[in-house]
């Protein structure tokens, strides 16, 4: 299905889609004192709230793939949402950190339906040679979100209260499910041969796992990817506990870095003009590395100090733009069929890879840097590995939909 004409408008309605769920990650993240103080924890504790929205993020992925294969896109995506504004909601009242964690694991079920149904539109709105310019977009909507998110989330945490911030983000849901009302076609017809009993599900996702190109670029570029969400719920922790920044200068922070991420997005869409997107993917997983290896000797020498540590985290982000949008279209150019199960498997995989990681954020140490830069340095080296082993595997046939000449074999 193609709808060219439009293809402005469905681009922007899925660049909104892709956003709803990241932005639910950064918008708080400068009210992390605030939550602690009035819920008698710490942040590292809170920062856990950050872990388990991720998780969610992952398990949605998996339940929306095949809901959204077998009903078509708008029913799931309507259902996902309204379960995301009530566990906003419910954010807002709650009396103690297990509860906020547990609500953010819901909010999180909500919402994932957003991404796993933008990246499963880009292949029914667009065709194959367009994949690569579409998901930059959409990598370039999404690093928005923590260019405005903590910023705008300080601003309503310090102005009234930090219960606003999730009253604020079920109001972006309900914006979010009336444009897509009023204004997003209809996507893929619903597939009645989907099935939605579990054993067939398995097999249905063991299938897409056991295709070597989407299992190497998938769980290597999640461990690459892994890098962003350690930044993400340990960077409250280091930047305001560590470095003692302001709300206001960590929203600044957090902005500029994120031009590494939206700018290495945006320059992706050049390089794969001139260069194959699997040779994108692999500069820079090898940038990464050596970045995490020159930046843990710095670490591990005490030598970390605010600016040091805005420049490893700078070139992380910009690596993790270059290689989240190939990551995507590599995964899922072999696939013609339930695209919508191979962009949840391929969403689970990332961020369940990611939200594990993150995790040990929460017991971190905070009067050192150490633990996040060597959590993400290993997260790169291990992603280098599993795509040097995937290459040789496949033996140099990749699948890749190319900006310029469709899709070819290379």
């Amino acid at each position: 299905m193609r709808h060219t004409q439009n293809r402005h408008l469905i681009t922007l309605i899925l660049g909104m889609l892709a956003t709803v769920s990241p932005f639910a990650i950064d918008f708080y993240l400068p009210a992390f004192s605030q939550i602690a103080n009035e819920l008698g924890t710490t942040t590292a504790r809170i920062s856990l709230s950050v872990s388990s929205y991720f998780i969610g993020m992952a398990l949605g992925q998996l339940l929306y793939g095949p809901l959204l294969d077998r009903f078509g896109r708008k029913p799931p995506l309507y259902a996902g949402l309204i379960i995301f504004i009530i566990a906003s909601i419910g954010c807002c009242f709650s009396t103690g950190v297990e509860m906020l964690i547990t609500l953010r694991f819901i909010q999180a079920l909500g919402g994932s339906v957003a991404g796993v149904a933008a990246m499963a539109m880009v292949k029914d709105f667009f065709p194959p040679e367009q994949n690569h310019r579409i998901f930059a977009m959409l990598i370039l909507t999404i690093g928005l979100s923590p260019l405005l998110a903590p910023s705008i989330g300080g601003f309503v945490a310090t102005a009234f209260n930090w219960k606003f911030v999730f009253v604020l983000l079920a109001l972006i849901a309900l914006f979010a499910i009336t444009i897509v009302f009023l204004f997003l076609p209809e996507g893929q017809e619903p597939d009645k041969t989907v099935t939605l009993q579990l054993k067939p599900m398995a097999k249905t996702y063991l299938s897409i796992l056991s295709d070597t190109q989407f299992f190497t670029y998938t769980i290597s570029g999640a461990f690459a990817f892994a890098s962003l969400f350690i930044y993400v719920a340990g960077s409250p922790i280091v930047f305001i506990d560590l470095f003692h920044v302001s709300k206001q200068m960590y929203g600044a922070i957090f902005a500029f870095l994120s031009i590494g991420f939206i700018g290495a997005s945006q320059l992706n869409i050049l390089l794969v003009q001139k260069f194959s997107s699997a040779s994108i993917f692999r500069f820079a997983m090898r940038l990464q590395v050596a970045a995490g290896m020159v930046f843990s000797i710095v670490a591990w020498n005490g030598w970390m100090d605010l600016y040091t540590t805005i420049l490893m985290l700078f070139v992380f982000l910009s690596c993790v733009g270059l290689i989240n949008p190939n990551a995507s279209a590599l995964a899922l150019a072999p696939f013609t069929k339930n695209i919508g199960s191979a962009a949840a498997m391929m969403g689970c995989s990332q961020i369940g890879i990611a939200a594990v990681a993150s995790i040990a954020v929460g017991m971190f140490d905070a009067a050192s840097v150490l633990p996040m830069v060597l959590s993400m340095s290993a997260t790169a080296c291990i992603a280098l590995a599993l795509l040097m082993w995937g290459e040789k595997k496949m033996a140099g046939k990749i699948v890749a939909a190319d900006a310029s000449k469709g899709v070819v074999v290379h």
